[in-house]
């Protein structure tokens, strides 16, 4: 029972580690690649807003970790070669809880933003939902090399 507490423990630690590694699709928030590039500036009005939701990551470390924690888990089952199988068992079943429990948490809440530009052209994008935009709203879209984003 004393390897299984800083294991786990390790794996715990490891799992939360990476899920705070996901890159932010927020209109506010720049990659370090994204400064010092110019965007070109187009502006219109918001013709409609819908949330969405964006998917999770899957960078298999959920899984990886998961996996760890069954085996471990499933090799205290049993005997012999009852631990072995608990071994197996408990690993693959770990994997697939990891992978879930990583993208469930990793999962956002997003807005897809329709802006209907000056020039008449209708144009959409997703990003996340940490600013609110309304219909009427008159808005910039700033595009470049690291996508387009709508802002204020």
């Amino acid at each position: 029972m004393s390897t299984l507490r800083p294991t786990l423990l390790l794996a715990l630690i490891l799992a939360a580690a990476v899920s705070g590694c996901a890159s932010s699709k927020s209109g506010s928030v720049y990659s370090r690649d994204q400064a010092r590039q110019e965007m070109t500036v187009r502006q219109g009005v918001v013709e409609s807003v819908r949330e969405v939701t964006l998917e999770g990551t899957q960078t298999g470390t959920g899984t990886m970790a998961g996996a760890a924690i069954g085996g471990i888990a499933g090799s205290n089952v049993g005997g012999g070669r009852g631990q072995v199988v608990g071994a197996i068992l408990g690993a693959v079943a770990g994997g697939v809880a990891g992978s879930a429990i990583e993208e469930n948490s990793t999962r956002k809440q997003a807005l897809e933003i329709t802006v209907r530009l000056d020039n008449g052209q209708l144009t959409a994008i997703v990003q996340e939902g940490d600013e609110r935009f309304h219909p009427g709203e008159r808005v910039r879209i700033l595009s470049g090399r690291g996508g387009s984003r709508v802002t204020h």
